[in-house]
């Protein structure tokens, strides 16, 4: 197989990064930075969440976050929908976004502690959300996290994955994402789990969410981009990871998986000084020095 020449990037550093962090993050701030993403050329950003205020407080202003950011009409914004309760808040802002995640962890045990819901209750609750979601005219997207291992329950096979996966498209998603949510997976693995995925999910959009909490994040995308993915997610700053279990840190850094991308001449259409300079003004937002690489480097200068 040829390897892509271009790839999708959707910036979800505004829900996936910032929930994770320890500082509370100004409502400005984050408008600010998110309007920073944007006109960096990303066109799709995740940038809220209508989990439970008391679960996520990093969040909880999300509907004034949604209601006050301008970004220019190329940019779709997709907010993260737990269960029907959570539908139900987001639609009364429907205006204010184009594009609903939902999720499951393939992991029951996982899933118990991240939702409090068996797998089978969780996945019922999403076939009615998507159904409501389409019916919007809003995009659905579907998210299957712990695809390549879990902390508590060790390997997920990967047929119970793409079960899921498929039980996701047959109820109206057109994309789905498969999250490393604790840092598992490893590039031999990804590489053939992509493939698989793109074989057994035809017409449907196939996403990477690798996190870097063992180091392996970028390896793991370059695997899944020779198995034939052209689309990513990552976090600028590498911001954010998983809130279960405590620790599991580390979305892959967006200007770092952009540089590996350019570099190899693959076109991602963002201005990766631009996304640097977003992260940088994360950094001085949040006082403390981030992971990524090519915010400590910069980008490499060819003469």
């Amino acid at each position: 197989m040829s390897r892509p020449q271009s790839v999708r990037i959707r910036e979800v550093g505004p829900r996936d990064g910032f929930q994770n962090e320890p500082e509370h993050i100004p409502t400005d701030d984050k408008v600010r930075l998110i309007e920073a993403l944007a006109l960096a050329g990303f066109t799709r950003i995740e940038v809220a969440s209508f989990v439970r205020p008391d679960v996520i407080p990093q969040l909880s202003d999300g509907v004034e976050v949604l209601r006050r950011v301008d970004v220019p009409e190329t940019v779709s914004l997709m907010v993260l929908i737990p269960n029907s309760k959570g539908l139900d808040n987001a639609l009364a802002v429907r205006e204010t976004f184009h594009e609903a995640a939902i999720f499951v962890s393939a992991s029951e045990t996982h899933n118990k502690k991240n939702v409090n819901r068996t797998v089978e209750e969780t996945m019922a609750d999403n076939a009615v959300m998507a159904k409501r979601i389409r019916a919007e005219a809003l995009a659905c997207a579907a998210v299957i996290a712990t695809s390549f291992g879990c902390p508590y329950e060790g390997r997920i096979e990967r047929t119970r994955v793409l079960d899921l996966a498929e039980r996701f498209a047959e109820a109206g998603a057109t994309e789905i994402g498969f999250g490393d949510t604790t840092g598992m997976a490893n590039p031999a693995y990804a590489g053939e789990f992509f493939a698989a995925a793109l074989d057994r999910l035809p017409g449907v959009e196939v996403t990477a969410h690798f996190h870097n909490t063992r180091g392996q994040g970028l390896a793991n995308a370059y695997a899944a981009l020779e198995a034939g993915c052209t689309s990513f997610e990552s976090s600028f700053g590498e911001l954010g990871g998983c809130p279960v279990p405590p620790g599991s840190t580390g979305n892959i850094a967006t200007e770092d998986l952009i540089s590996m991308f350019h570099e190899m001449g693959v076109r991602t259409g963002v201005d990766l000084r631009a996304v640097i300079d977003a992260a940088r003004q994360a950094q001085t937002v949040l006082g403390r020095t981030l992971t990524s690489h090519s915010l400590v480097a910069g980008p490499i200068e060819w003469h």
